[in-house]
């Protein structure tokens, strides 16, 4: 395998600058969904690498309960510096296991509680609480078996709606309505994830915080038919509320750049592109990343059938 092994640890950084201009270039769907992919398969490749290192290091440890074979020399030089990295693996696969069971539980658990606290009110797809606090979210279905189970509801309190006027309200449901028909949760639970297993994938996480904000912002404003009140909307609901109880329960207020929300609304509707102009800035970022991907998917298969290929070789029969 040699170095090749550890190109998918590092290729995220080649997504960096699309990360970056796609917020800026792109129309908000188009810029979700590419981020989205970009992330999940640079995480699984990187995850697959770690992986197969961690395997020449478990293998070295005295007491495993590895075949004797995998710690042979011929196994060991598949990987550069097996002793220091081997070794090192363990704890690093480990940390991102942990991280990513605790990110899924966490959001399985706020999810869980949301649908609960909604248990008493009628089935409508807007639920409106009596609360003092303004904040308001999108509630994507898969609660708890029965009542209400299987379906999302827009989730607002009664302090928030007092800070909108009639338009600001309809703005307000035709975003949250947005975030559930499209399954924005589902795209930032993706990122979330993907950021858990690699570091480098930050940036990515949080371009698509913005972008599906942005969708969600555009999808609103051509339902209601005004842009400027979309935006007015977003601006009171940002001064007042206190946002969502999870990153991956989108909101008209999340956090994030809400003044380039804003601007973006002020000016006119981005263009639909399924793919950016190649020679464009983002065109050319979007294919550097592609690229990125595509050598990092290719290196993980790479050693992923190279590892088996010398770990077959070196079980006793």
């Amino acid at each position: 395998m040699g170095v090749f092994v550890f190109l998918p640890l590092i290729l995220p950084l080649t997504a960096w600058p699309v990360a970056r201009l796609a917020e800026q270039h792109l129309h908000p769907r188009t810029a979700t969904r590419l981020l989205t992919v970009l992330a999940v398969v640079l995480a699984l490749c990187s995850t697959v690498c770690l992986a197969l290192v961690m395997v020449v290091g478990t293998a070295q440890l005295p007491g495993n309960p590895l075949p004797d074979g995998w710690s042979d020399p011929e196994v060991r030089a598949a990987v550069p510096y097996d002793e220091v990295v081997g070794k090192a693996a363990i704890p690093a696969l480990c940390a991102v296991v942990v991280a990513c069971a605790r990110t899924m539980r966490r959001h399985g658990r706020v999810r869980r509680r949301a649908h609960l606290a909604l248990a008493g009110l009628r089935e409508t797809e807007v639920a409106v609480l009596p609360d003092a606090v303004p904040y308001a979210y999108a509630l994507p279905p898969g609660g708890p078996a029965g009542r209400g189970a299987g379906r999302g509801r827009v989730v607002v309190t009664t302090a928030l709606l007092d800070r909108l006027g009639p338009a600001e309200r309809r703005a307000l449901f035709a975003h949250e309505r947005a975030h559930l028909a499209a399954r924005h949760d589902r795209f930032l639970l993706a990122v979330q994830l993907a950021a858990r297993a690699n570091p480098f994938l930050r940036p990515l996480r949080t371009a698509v915080a913005y972008t599906a904000e942005r969708w969600a912002d555009e999808e609103a404003a051509r339902t209601i038919g005004s842009r400027r009140t979309v935006a007015r909307a977003i601006g009171t609901a940002a001064l007042v509320s206190r946002g969502t109880p999870l990153p991956t329960l989108a909101g008209l207020a999340a956090p994030g750049p809400v003044p380039r929300r804003v601007a973006a609304l002020l000016g006119p509707a981005p263009a639909v592109h399924d793919w950016p102009p190649v020679f464009t800035a983002v065109g050319l970022a979007a294919w550097g990343a592609a690229a990125g991907t595509a050598v990092s998917a290719m290196s993980s298969a790479n050693a992923a059938v190279t590892m088996v290929l010398i770990l077959h070789a070196a079980t006793p029969l």
